[in-house]
């Protein structure tokens, strides 16, 4: 099995690493990359879906991905206690018939001795935008880790 620092417990700074180090892996929207972070036997809720292991999770992400054009995510940390993380979080992407759309959400992450998560519960809304109301258009740059994004 591969560690994934930081490891639980998790105190501010190493919470706010993980978060980080999320958000930029799904900016990459590498599924086989991003699924590393994950237990062989991850347990998933995504919206209505339900996803079990690694290759499952793989398979969702290349779905999403293929489906969800000019994804970009910001992810912030909410609150965090030993091997728990919750995360708040937006994202914005285009459809193939040129739609554009901000998704706000809410995760809870749950994290084993080794770093990787184990279960991941994502609640999560979609609003449609115009191309000029986009704010998100890419990975974050490194001097704004950290920082908090608009509600709105």
């Amino acid at each position: 099995m591969n560690a994934r620092p930081p490891f639980p417990p998790f105190d501010e700074d190493s919470a706010r690493k993980k978060v980080q180090a999320a958000e930029d892996a799904w900016n990459t929207r590498d599924p086989e990359k991003v699924s590393l972070a994950y237990t062989e036997d991850s347990v998933w809720r995504n919206r209505d879906r339900f996803v079990t292991g690694r290759a499952e999770i793989a398979g969702f992400l290349r779905r999403k991905w293929e489906r969800e054009l000019d994804y970009a995510l910001r992810k912030e940390l909410w609150a965090f206690t030993g091997d728990r993380i919750a995360v708040r979080f937006q994202y914005e992407c285009r459809d193939a018939d040129g739609r554009f759309w901000r998704s706000y959400g809410n995760e809870l992450w749950e994290f084993t001795p080794q770093g990787l998560m184990s279960r991941r519960e994502a609640s999560i809304n979609d609003v449609e935008i115009t191309e000029a109301q986009r704010r998100i258009h890419g990975p974050r740059p490194a001097e704004e880790h950290g920082l908090e994004f608009p509600i709105r």
